[in-house]
Formats: C-alpha cells, sequence, structure tokens
C-alpha cells in the first residue's frame, strides 16, 4: 500500500518499525563499533533513535487530553 493510502497511525508505525530495523543491523559488536559503519559513534543508528524518540512523544501528546468536563445544565451528570 503507498503512503497517500495510509493513516498518520500507519505511517507513523512504519517508521517506527524502519528505525527498530535499523538499530538492530547498527547494533555495536563487541569491539563497541558499528559492524556496518565500523565506526564507534554511529550515526545512523543516532538517527534511528531520534526517529523513535519523536514518533512515541507525538503519541504521548496526542494521548495526553483533558477528560471532557460534564455540562452542569444536562440533568444526570454531575462533576
Amino acid at each position: 500500500m503507498t503512503a497517500p493510502f495510509l493513516s498518520l497511525a500507519q505511517i507513523r508505525n512504519r517508521l517506527i518499525l524502519t528505525a527498530r530495523w535499523v538499530l538492530r543491523e547498527h547494533r555495536p559488536g563487541p569491539d563497541g563499533r558499528c559492524p556496518i559503519c565500523r565506526r564507534s559513534g554511529c550515526t545512523v543508528a543516532t538517527a534511528a533513535r531520534n526517529v523513535i524518540d519523536a514518533a512515541e512523544e507525538v503519541q504521548q501528546r496526542s494521548t495526553a487530553t483533558q477528560p471532557a468536563k460534564p455540562d452542569l445544565d444536562i440533568p444526570g451528570q454531575t462533576g
């Protein structure tokens, strides 16, 4: 399925899955270096961590909505 037909949640989930895949591939070896980049400070892994952090931050912000206040003019609703 192509991007114009995906919801924002599906796009977010695909970004997270891709970032996790990148982190698995760029996991430091026993010598502390990335097996692909052969560097100790892998910028690709850092970028993948930033994508995951940003996606989780957006998710936390969108679910942190305030509960609806009861309308005191409608009988049966108490506050």
